[in-house]
């Protein structure tokens, strides 16, 4: 069987997370059995260096095999993705998936914003700064199939383009 991923992409402070909760209520309400991932959130915390590079993309695995167990065979999967390494990942990690990736983009000055507001702590400096960085990092990937523009617009319309250009609704 076949699993369709989106990847939902893009710089911190795009949205990633906001649309992929609200992609994941339009097909609720659609009626379509998914499961919705925050790959950041199955890699938080301190461990030893050499345990990090893949250690969320192991956490995927183990969590995608329980979402397959009950029954889904699609997911939405929120996650910068900055190289086809990544990608390779993310297929190995959801055995037999065909992704498709969109990139959310957003003005410079609106994901910054963002980013300020919700990362009141001691790293807020660093992650701003981030943004910029992780933005030309994705230009050049290039590994996106669609891009949307997360800006302006609402969450909800932002969300039903997203499942529409991936033809999932």
């Amino acid at each position: 069987m076949v699993v369709q991923v989106i990847v939902i992409s893009g710089s911190m402070g795009s949205g990633k997370t906001s649309v992929m909760a609200e992609a994941s209520d339009l097909l609720a309400a659609a009626g379509v059995i998914h499961a919705a991932i925050d790959l950041d959130g199955l890699g938080v915390g301190h461990v030893p260096e050499g345990a990090w590079p893949d250690l969320a993309y192991r956490n995927l695995a183990a969590v995608w095999q329980n979402y397959a167990r009950a029954g889904a065979t699609r997911l939405l999967l929120a996650e910068a993705v900055e190289t086809a390494e990544e990608l390779d990942r993310i297929q190995t990690a959801v055995p037999d998936s065909e992704i498709v990736v969109c990139r959310l983009t957003a003005r410079l000055e609106t994901m910054r914003r963002r980013v300020l507001a919700r990362e009141p702590g001691m790293l807020q400096d660093t992650l701003v700064a981030r943004v910029a960085e992780l933005e030309r990092l994705l230009d050049v990937a290039a590994l996106e199939d669609f891009s949307l523009v997360n800006d302006e617009a609402s969450i909800t319309d932002v969300a039903r383009e997203l499942l529409a250009r991936a033809e999932w609704l």
